[in-house]
Protein backbone atom coordinates (compact mmCIF):
# COMPACT_ATOMS: atom_id res chain seq x y z
CA UNK A 1 0.00 0.00 0.00
CA UNK A 2 1.12 3.34 -0.39
CA UNK A 3 2.51 5.59 2.47
CA UNK A 4 0.67 8.39 3.52
CA UNK A 5 3.58 10.40 4.70
CA UNK A 6 4.59 13.58 2.76
CA UNK A 7 8.66 12.84 1.30
CA UNK A 8 11.31 15.54 2.66
CA UNK A 9 11.87 18.01 0.34
CA UNK A 10 15.70 17.70 -0.70
CA UNK A 11 18.18 20.10 0.96
CA UNK A 12 20.10 22.85 -1.19
CA UNK A 13 23.27 20.96 -0.45
CA UNK A 14 21.36 17.88 -2.11
CA UNK A 15 20.41 17.04 -5.36
CA UNK A 16 17.24 14.77 -5.97
CA UNK A 17 19.20 11.77 -6.13
CA UNK A 18 21.28 12.52 -2.77
CA UNK A 19 24.48 13.36 -4.08
CA UNK A 20 26.27 16.28 -2.30
CA UNK A 21 25.73 19.38 -5.20
CA UNK A 22 29.37 21.16 -6.02
CA UNK A 23 29.51 24.76 -5.95
CA UNK A 24 29.65 26.45 -9.34
CA UNK A 25 33.32 28.79 -9.26
CA UNK A 26 33.91 29.14 -5.72
CA UNK A 27 36.13 32.67 -5.08
CA UNK A 28 38.93 30.49 -3.79
CA UNK A 29 38.94 28.55 -7.35
CA UNK A 30 42.94 28.82 -8.30
CA UNK A 31 42.21 28.57 -12.24
CA UNK A 32 39.82 32.10 -11.89
CA UNK A 33 42.10 33.88 -9.50
CA UNK A 34 45.02 33.20 -11.78
CA UNK A 35 43.01 34.60 -14.32
CA UNK A 36 42.13 37.85 -12.63
CA UNK A 37 45.20 38.20 -11.78
CA UNK A 38 46.48 37.86 -15.49
CA UNK A 39 43.43 40.25 -16.47
CA UNK A 40 44.82 42.94 -14.10
CA UNK A 41 48.35 42.43 -14.54
CA UNK A 42 47.78 43.12 -18.18
CA UNK A 43 45.74 46.23 -17.65
CA UNK A 44 48.12 47.59 -15.97
CA UNK A 45 50.95 46.63 -18.61
CA UNK A 46 48.31 48.39 -20.75
CA UNK A 47 48.09 51.17 -18.79
CA UNK A 48 51.60 51.63 -18.34
CA UNK A 49 52.67 51.44 -21.75
CA UNK A 50 50.24 54.36 -22.69
CA UNK A 51 51.94 56.39 -19.94
CA UNK A 52 55.44 55.72 -21.20
CA UNK A 53 54.23 56.37 -24.85
CA UNK A 54 53.25 60.31 -23.03
CA UNK A 55 56.12 60.71 -21.41
CA UNK A 56 57.91 60.21 -24.39
CA UNK A 57 55.92 62.72 -26.56
CA UNK A 58 55.73 64.93 -23.64
CA UNK A 59 59.67 64.98 -23.20
CA UNK A 60 60.11 65.43 -27.07
CA UNK A 61 57.75 68.46 -26.85
CA UNK A 62 59.43 69.72 -23.75
CA UNK A 63 62.91 69.62 -25.41
CA UNK A 64 62.02 71.20 -28.78
CA UNK A 65 60.05 73.87 -26.54
CA UNK A 66 63.54 74.33 -24.44
CA UNK A 67 65.72 74.35 -27.87
CA UNK A 68 63.59 77.23 -29.20
CA UNK A 69 63.74 79.42 -26.07
CA UNK A 70 67.30 78.38 -26.19
CA UNK A 71 67.59 79.97 -29.49
CA UNK A 72 65.22 82.55 -28.69
CA UNK A 73 68.49 84.22 -26.08
CA UNK A 74 71.18 83.92 -28.29
CA UNK A 75 69.32 85.78 -31.09
CA UNK A 76 68.11 88.21 -28.51
CA UNK A 77 71.71 89.13 -27.99
CA UNK A 78 72.80 89.04 -31.74
CA UNK A 79 70.24 91.74 -32.95
CA UNK A 80 72.34 94.70 -31.58
CA UNK A 81 75.59 93.07 -33.66
CA UNK A 82 73.03 92.71 -36.68
CA UNK A 83 71.98 96.13 -36.45
CA UNK A 84 75.52 97.93 -35.93
CA UNK A 85 76.15 95.89 -38.91
CA UNK A 86 73.20 98.12 -40.94
CA UNK A 87 74.46 101.58 -39.69
CA UNK A 88 78.02 100.59 -40.81
CA UNK A 89 77.14 99.61 -44.57
CA UNK A 90 74.86 102.54 -44.28
CA UNK A 91 78.31 104.52 -43.36
CA UNK A 92 80.52 103.13 -46.13
CA UNK A 93 77.65 104.12 -49.04
CA UNK A 94 77.94 107.70 -48.10
CA UNK A 95 80.11 110.14 -49.98
CA UNK A 96 83.49 110.42 -48.26
CA UNK A 97 83.33 107.50 -45.95
CA UNK A 98 86.86 106.94 -43.92
CA UNK A 99 88.13 103.70 -44.72
CA UNK A 100 90.20 104.15 -41.26
CA UNK A 101 86.90 104.90 -39.69
CA UNK A 102 85.11 102.22 -41.29
CA UNK A 103 87.52 99.49 -40.21
CA UNK A 104 87.12 100.64 -36.15
CA UNK A 105 83.47 100.29 -36.67
CA UNK A 106 83.72 96.55 -38.51
CA UNK A 107 86.30 95.62 -35.31
CA UNK A 108 84.05 96.95 -32.53
CA UNK A 109 81.48 94.65 -34.20
CA UNK A 110 83.53 91.92 -34.15
CA UNK A 111 83.86 92.43 -30.73
CA UNK A 112 80.52 92.65 -29.94
CA UNK A 113 79.91 89.72 -31.56
CA UNK A 114 82.58 87.48 -29.68
CA UNK A 115 81.30 88.97 -26.63
CA UNK A 116 77.66 87.97 -27.06
CA UNK A 117 78.70 84.68 -28.31
CA UNK A 118 81.30 84.06 -25.53
CA UNK A 119 78.10 85.03 -22.76
CA UNK A 120 76.13 81.94 -24.65
CA UNK A 121 79.36 79.68 -23.92
CA UNK A 122 81.45 79.95 -27.00
CA UNK A 123 84.93 80.29 -26.39
CA UNK A 124 87.71 80.54 -29.24
CA UNK A 125 90.43 78.21 -29.89
CA UNK A 126 93.70 80.40 -31.37
CA UNK A 127 96.61 78.38 -30.36
CA UNK A 128 99.56 80.48 -32.10
CA UNK A 129 102.54 79.38 -30.52
CA UNK A 130 101.71 76.17 -28.46
CA UNK A 131 102.05 73.25 -28.20
CA UNK A 132 99.92 71.36 -30.93
CA UNK A 133 97.08 69.32 -29.53
CA UNK A 134 95.32 66.81 -31.87
CA UNK A 135 92.39 67.33 -29.82
CA UNK A 136 91.57 71.06 -30.23
CA UNK A 137 93.86 71.51 -33.74
CA UNK A 138 94.07 70.35 -37.11
CA UNK A 139 97.17 70.29 -39.03
CA UNK A 140 96.96 71.15 -42.40
CA UNK A 141 101.09 71.05 -42.99
CA UNK A 142 104.32 70.90 -41.14
CA UNK A 143 106.54 73.79 -41.77
CA UNK A 144 110.29 73.99 -40.62
CA UNK A 145 110.98 77.04 -38.85
CA UNK A 146 114.18 78.14 -36.65
CA UNK A 147 112.11 80.23 -34.19
CA UNK A 148 109.20 78.25 -32.94
CA UNK A 149 109.92 74.58 -31.33
CA UNK A 150 108.83 71.19 -33.26
CA UNK A 151 105.45 70.61 -32.44
CA UNK A 152 104.34 73.67 -32.09
CA UNK A 153 101.73 75.62 -33.91
CA UNK A 154 102.98 78.08 -36.15
CA UNK A 155 100.36 79.77 -38.08
CA UNK A 156 96.69 79.53 -36.94
CA UNK A 157 94.42 79.04 -40.66
CA UNK A 158 91.19 79.14 -39.21
CA UNK A 159 90.52 79.96 -35.44
CA UNK A 160 88.58 76.48 -33.50
CA UNK A 161 85.74 76.82 -31.59
CA UNK A 162 84.22 75.05 -28.53
CA UNK A 163 80.97 75.72 -26.74
CA UNK A 164 81.08 74.88 -23.12
CA UNK A 165 83.85 72.41 -23.13
CA UNK A 166 82.92 70.53 -25.90
CA UNK A 167 84.60 71.44 -29.15
CA UNK A 168 82.36 72.38 -32.47
CA UNK A 169 85.36 72.79 -34.82
CA UNK A 170 89.33 72.45 -34.44
CA UNK A 171 91.76 75.06 -35.05
CA UNK A 172 93.15 74.65 -38.96
CA UNK A 173 97.06 75.03 -37.83
CA UNK A 174 100.35 74.79 -40.09
CA UNK A 175 102.73 72.88 -37.20
CA UNK A 176 106.77 73.96 -36.97
CA UNK A 177 108.75 70.62 -37.82
CA UNK A 178 111.88 72.66 -36.03
CA UNK A 179 114.45 73.87 -37.74
CA UNK A 180 115.30 73.32 -41.51
CA UNK A 181 118.10 69.75 -41.61
CA UNK A 182 120.81 70.71 -43.70
CA UNK A 183 120.46 68.48 -47.15
CA UNK A 184 122.96 65.50 -46.88
CA UNK A 185 125.36 65.94 -49.78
Amino acid sequence: MASTENPVPPTPSETPDGAAAQPAAAPTDPLAAAKKEAADNYDRYVRAVADMENLRRRTVREKDELRSFAIGRVLEDLLPVLDNLALGLNASRQPGADLKTLTGGVDMVLTQLKSALAGHGLKEINPAGQAFDPHQHEAISHQPDPKVPEEHVLVVVRTGFSLNGRLLRPASVVVSSGPAQPAAS
